[in-house]
């Protein structure tokens, strides 16, 4: 058996999602990925894969074996790379993740860049406002924010973004300008559940952290909604700096109580370890850092 092969074969499995769907990216038969997953695991002596009609599960075997057949498949492509032109203009497919809005703000523009100076890779970007698990998913690359627990991946930081208070021009016309973060408590606002859970805002003040009560008719998870009721003067919103950047600069939005904010958090790329980076991550990597820091 052809054990590269077929670790191939057990990646393309997990990342397809079925045996069918990887029998086609593979450009196989499906017998013949069926029959290299069965000798995969009759080598192995455990079983990789839980299979139904519907859908397919890792074991905790499988977990295990999925993250070293990645480290290998990544060892053996960045050697080949190393012996051929290949080292110095990368080839292949990247799989990358990143927050919904910061994606489409910043990370697609810099990706589409990336990809006319290098035109022999290729991207898939998955937005999405959650956690992913970069090993189990098939994903290369992950942009995140805020600080980031222990992990076997590397982070490597690109910058900074706050949280914000903010509000349109007519509502505070219309209301009063504030001074002081408690004065929020009495005034309505628009709560972003993406940023903030509950009816409890956080601030800081000569050095500890402060916490205000909010009330207010709408709330929605989707950061556009809860901004566009901010702007037609529904109330105060918390978002991100980088969320209304654009609407700030356009006057439609007034930042408030910036000496109270929180310390700002950090924005990261995570990624594996670089010695198992592909030539064409390894890249890819150092093309957004850049380009990321020379946007601030």
């Amino acid at each position: 058996m052809d054990k590269l092969l077929a670790m191939t074969t057990f990646v393309r499995i997990v990342d397809k999602g079925s045996l069918t769907a990887a029998a086609e990216a593979l450009d196989k038969s499906l017998s013949s990925v069926v029959r290299t997953l069965a000798a995969l695991e009759k080598t192995l002596d455990v079983q990789l894969l839980n299979r139904t009609t519907r859908r397919i599960a890792l074991t905790d075997e499988g977990r295990q074996y999925l993250n070293r057949c990645r480290q290998i498949l990544a060892d053996v492509e960045d050697a080949e790379q190393a012996l051929s032109a290949q080292r110095r203009e990368p080839s292949g497919h990247i799989n990358v993740t990143a927050p919904v809005m910061l994606g489409k703000m910043h990370i697609a523009p810099a990706i589409t860049s990336f990809l006319q100076r290098y035109d022999r890779v290729s991207v898939d970007l998955l937005l999405l406002d959650r956690v992913v698990n970069l090993l189990e998913e098939g994903i290369d690359v992950a942009f995140r924010i805020g600080h980031l627990g222990d992990s076997s991946l590397v982070a490597k930081s690109v910058g900074q973004i706050r949280r914000v208070v903010c509000a349109s021009p007519e509502y505070l016309k219309k209301t009063g300008q504030i001074k002081r973060p408690e004065e929020i408590s009495n005034r309505d606002c628009v709560r972003f559940t993406g940023l903030t859970q509950g009816l409890t805002w956080q601030f800081f003040e000569n050095g500890k952290p402060l916490s205000v009560q909010i009330k207010g008719a709408f709330g929605c998870n989707q950061a556009p909604a809860a901004i566009d009721a901010c702007v037609a003067g529904l109330g105060i919103g918390m978002f991100l700096s980088y969320q209304i950047e654009p609407l700030v600069k356009k006057g439609k939005l007034k930042i408030l109580l910036s000496d109270f904010e929180e310390p700002p958090m950090p924005v990261s790329l995570v990624f594996s370890h670089t010695k198992l980076m592909s030539t064409r991550v390894r890249v890819f990597v150092d093309w957004m850092s850049e380009t990321l820091r020379d946007s601030k």
